[in-house]
């Protein structure tokens, strides 16, 4: 069973999205703002979110910063909008994906049951030691966990799978249009290369000393980003 958390200020949009997602598999649980969603978080576990932008008494991208202090939980984000604004925003802010409204029913369904079946496979694949150790950095894939220079540091979900991707190919460069690919599982949209800059940007801030001198994370110039294996 997978619960999923519809956060809607209008109940029509809420019960239509039941009726899309209608599946044995799937409990709703439902919030009309912000707020309730971050409650809903907190109180119990939610496999999966389906979260409004435009609502009272707090906005979605307001609701989904404060999420992403608590919980890794995949979210989708909802959006009265097609610009390239609102869809970058809520990926900066850490959505996993995104569906505008009017919805077309056959794409949130496969929208939402991509993402219920990565947290499946999470589910079902037997546990790996997974740390990554490159100079001052520690990184664990199994707690999702971060030190660097033995201090801990929080990073969103996607700018920790932008350092696993790096610090696990030591001296591979990746482009932006690879890394969006690789990690949004998407092919580039616009603005695409924009949101990986952007991450990397916020990588650098939490990682290095000077973010403007790297240790870690560099640019090659007309290619893309690489961590070199650290040498003598």
């Amino acid at each position: 069973m997978y619960r999923i958390l519809i956060c809607d200020d209008e109940a029509a949009i809420t019960n239509a999205l039941k009726i899309y997602l209608n599946n044995p598999d799937y409990e709703f649980l439902t919030a009309s703002n912000g707020f309730e969603a971050i409650n809903a978080v907190r109180e119990g576990s939610i496999d999966l979110i389906l979260l409004d932008i435009m609502m009272p008494v707090m906005d979605g991208i307001t609701a989904l910063e404060k999420i992403r202090r608590i919980s890794d939980v995949p979210v989708i984000m909802l959006t009265a909008k097609s610009e390239d604004y609102d869809i970058i925003n809520g990926l900066n802010t850490g959505a996993d994906d995104y569906v505008t409204k009017p919805f077309n029913p056959l794409e949130v369904v496969a929208r939402v049951n991509s993402q219920i079946r990565r947290i499946g496979r999470s589910r079902t694949e037997p546990k790996k030691q997974e740390e990554y150790i490159l100079g001052g950095i520690v990184l664990n894939d199994i707690s999702k966990s971060l030190k660097v220079d033995d201090n801990p540091v929080y990073l969103t979900p996607k700018e920790f799978d932008i350092l696993k991707l790096l610090i696990s190919n030591p001296d591979r460069v990746f482009s932006p249009k690879e890394i969006y690919h690789l990690i949004w599982k998407e092919d580039s949209v616009i603005g695409g290369e924009n949101t990986v800059a952007v991450h990397i940007r916020h990588i650098r801030e939490k990682i290095e000393i000077n973010p403007t001198e790297p240790r870690y994370i560099k640019v090659v110039f007309g290619q893309g980003y690489i961590i070199e294996k650290q040498r003598n």
